[in-house]
């Protein structure tokens, strides 16, 4: 890469990290009984209600577009390397009861989340790979894939939020996203229901 387009994705990944974070902030304002407006990097504004029960936010991030343009787009041989794309929690740990889940895609594919329970000998990414690219979602709790919507949907575009509330007992919980190939690229992480 030249320096003059090192510098340029440079300054693409602040201003992303920038409107991100204004983004959160900006949602985070709203009291709990207030609708949210929020809308991801590049996503239009959302009507998200006040959600119920213990709130986390959920991030969707990839590295689609942004990676390209500072070489991580997929590795010299051409597969994603793990931690191209990942799912950030803002608390990995909330009380059984209800549970709501406010999930944008801060990244540039669409996504979805999928709420699967662990076993207690089972960790997060070590789910079988189908030769489909995803992962069994038998037994899911819930899926998030609506635009500025609860619920199932079609997938979260870019920039574009969802939401669900459920009942979750104690346990551990896998969220994933199980669009082909997400899941082997490191889209899960854990949630603890204490």
């Amino acid at each position: 890469m030249t320096p003059r387009q090192i510098g340029l994705a440079t300054l693409a990944t602040l201003l992303l990290a920038g409107a991100s974070t204004v983004a959160v902030a900006a949602a985070d304002q709203a009291g709990p009984d207030r609708v949210r407006m929020f809308a991801g990097a590049g996503g239009t504004t959302c009507a998200v209600p006040a959600l119920s029960g213990s709130v986390v936010d959920v991030s969707l991030i990839d590295m689609n577009g942004m990676g390209a343009m500072m070489g991580y787009g997929g590795n010299r041989t051409g597969t994603w390397h793990p931690t191209m794309m990942r799912i950030a929690l803002t608390s990995g740990k909330v009380a059984a009861g209800q549970v709501s889940l406010r999930v944008t895609n801060l990244g540039g594919v669409p996504h979805e989340l999928i709420v699967l329970p662990l076993g207690p000998e089972q960790t997060t990414g070590t789910r079988i790979v189908g030769i489909d690219g995803t992962v069994d979602a038998t037994g899911s709790l819930a899926e998030v894939s609506a635009i500025c919507a609860a619920g199932a949907g079609d997938g979260l575009a870019p920039g574009s939020t969802g939401w669900t509330t459920l009942q979750l007992s104690t346990g551990r919980y896998e969220l994933v996203c199980n669009f082909p190939g997400h899941y082997a690229a490191g889209m899960y992480t854990e949630l603890d229901v204490t």
